[in-house]
């Protein structure tokens, strides 16, 4: 029976994302350093030179420019090495013209995957599942998305979830069903009686007193 100080937890919402060094295709890297003062979403993919994992990577290179303009960074992770990754990218470029700037990381001992929770037995022992971590500018993770190995992501999604994270974070304020840019944000409810009085003399949108909606631009 393997020992419970064996097993390493995955992390959580909210927690401090697991630092590490690692080798990547743009070379070197430990990851605190590299995602210190900015967003970043860190991506697995189960293998290089395979269908979807080709669709979801190339997805993330062609939206740089818009990731780049959220100060958000990317970085990608499969459980290939350094050579193989670097073929796949180059392929990748000479088929579809879609070149992946971005770092990916060789996991080939699996050390990262399993410190963020990506080999999932269930699915797979020797590949990542498709996972993403939406972390913070102080390193705390916010978000995390997990699919299986045979169901590509939405990109329109993680986009529109970085822009809540991002809103809230900004104005401190909660994103209702289907929220995305431009739509009206939710309050914060009252914590307190007099809190309340202000919120009923409000000229917010109130469905009732706990659930009141303004636009973004009178956040303030």
């Amino acid at each position: 029976m393997e020992s419970t100080s064996n097993i390493i937890q995955m992390p959580r919402i909210g927690d401090k994302a697991p630092d590490f060094e690692a080798i990547t295709t743009t070379g070197p890297i430990k990851f605190s350093e590299y995602i210190k003062d900015s967003w970043t979403l860190l991506f697995s993919h189960p293998a290089d030179f395979t269908p979807v994992c080709t669709t979801e990577m190339s997805g993330f290179a062609k939206e740089e420019k818009y990731f780049a303009g959220k100060n958000t960074k990317l970085i990608g992770l499969s459980i290939d090495s350094i050579h193989s990754h670097i073929a796949w990218v180059n392929n990748v470029r000479e088929k579809t013209g879609v070149y992946m700037k971005f770092p990916i990381i060789a996991d080939i001992d699996m050390k990262v995957a399993k410190l963020y929770g990506m080999i999932q037995p269930g699915e797979s022992e020797t590949a990542a599942v498709r996972a993403v971590f939406f972390i913070d500018p102080k390193g705390i993770i916010r978000l995390m998305m997990y699919y299986p190995l045979n169901v590509g992501r939405n990109m329109e999604e993680i986009k529109r979830a970085l822009e809540a994270l991002q809103v809230s974070a900004k104005h401190g304020v909660s994103m209702p069903l289907d929220w995305k840019t431009g739509d009206k944000v939710i309050a914060p409810p009252p914590k307190t009686l007099e809190a309340l009085d202000v919120r009923l003399e409000s000229k917010l949108e109130m469905v009732d007193f706990y659930l009141a909606k303004k636009s973004l631009e009178n956040v303030n």
